[in-house]
């Protein structure tokens, strides 16, 4: 999966964060690691630890917001292909 796909499914996902009703605090560590994944993207940077705070991400989506969680997975499964 190429870096393209990658942030397509990060627009996705800020899609979707914006069209649901989602507490503000969630919505900035949702930004945070967006901004994160391009950084990392951009600069070939090791990616574990952001793997790791994006699944912790995806089990609050998971019990709160199951249609965002959705966009998550895709997201932490495409970097993890990636290597990146």
């Amino acid at each position: 999966m190429n870096k393209d796909r990658i942030k397509e499914l990060l627009a996705q996902l800020q899609d979707e964060i914006r069209d649901t009703d989602m507490d503000d605090e969630l919505k900035t560590l949702a930004s945070d690691l967006d901004s994160d994944i391009h950084t990392v993207m951009e600069n070939d940077d090791e990616v574990n630890a952001l793997i790791d705070r994006a699944k912790e991400m995806e089990a609050e989506f998971a019990t709160r917001y199951p249609a965002a969680e959705r966009f998550m997975r895709e997201v932490i499964d495409a970097l993890v292909r990636m290597g990146i």
